[in-house]
């Protein structure tokens, strides 16, 4: 089963992906993750990813795709991925389904995380005065950023899976374990 999580910055996509790789035995496929891997295995695509982004540039899709491609061969994606972060645009959308259909394979589901804007913009705002874990990115302006990025360029992605039936909406504001709950109920209702 291939699934991609979707939803805004904070919504808990890398949570709900960690925890459906421990209880599904699915990978989760970050981009950020295998571009860093690539890179350190020094293979030809992480070389010329590092090339890039060390000029300041981003790594084009085709890339991107490429140093995917080479992640979800490995044994582990035998039964399916976790999509975390990625696709961020239709054109990467349609390049994913092109990758997956010259495998046999397809995006099965695609697990939307509603959240309010508002709320998150709280939790970061309440993790920083608690003094709790934060990455170097989470503060209300950058988030802010992300978040116009995410609607500008990555929401329309939802519009082409629904135009496939794919998407599946659920409430990314509800407590960590309800979440997963409801993914469970979701993906146990499947037959993939």
């Amino acid at each position: 089963m291939n699934l991609v999580l979707f939803g805004p910055p904070g919504a808990g996509k890398g949570t709900q992906s960690k925890i459906l790789t421990q209880t599904r035995g699915l990978p989760q496929l970050s981009t950020g993750d295998m571009l860093r891997a690539a890179i350190a295995a020094g293979t030809p695509l992480g070389l010329a990813s590092k090339v890039l982004m060390d000029k300041g540039a981003l790594v084009p899709d085709e890339t991107v795709i490429g140093i995917i491609a080479e992640r979800y061969d490995q044994p582990d994606c035998a039964k399916g991925a976790v999509f975390d972060g990625f696709p961020r645009t239709i054109a990467q959308a349609e390049a994913l389904d092109k990758m997956l259909a010259a495998r046999g394979r397809k995006i099965d589901l695609v697990l939307e995380l509603k959240v309010d804007d508002a709320a998150l913009l709280a939790r970061v705002e309440s993790r920083i005065a608690a003094g709790g874990p934060v990455r170097a990115d989470d503060n209300p302006e950058t988030l802010k950023k992300r978040l116009e990025v995410y609607y500008q360029s990555t929401a329309p992605v939802l519009a082409y899976y629904r135009g496939q039936g794919k998407v599946k909406s659920l409430d990314g504001m509800a407590a960590i374990d309800a979440v997963t709950r409801e993914i469970g109920a979701i993906l146990d209702g499947m037959k993939v």
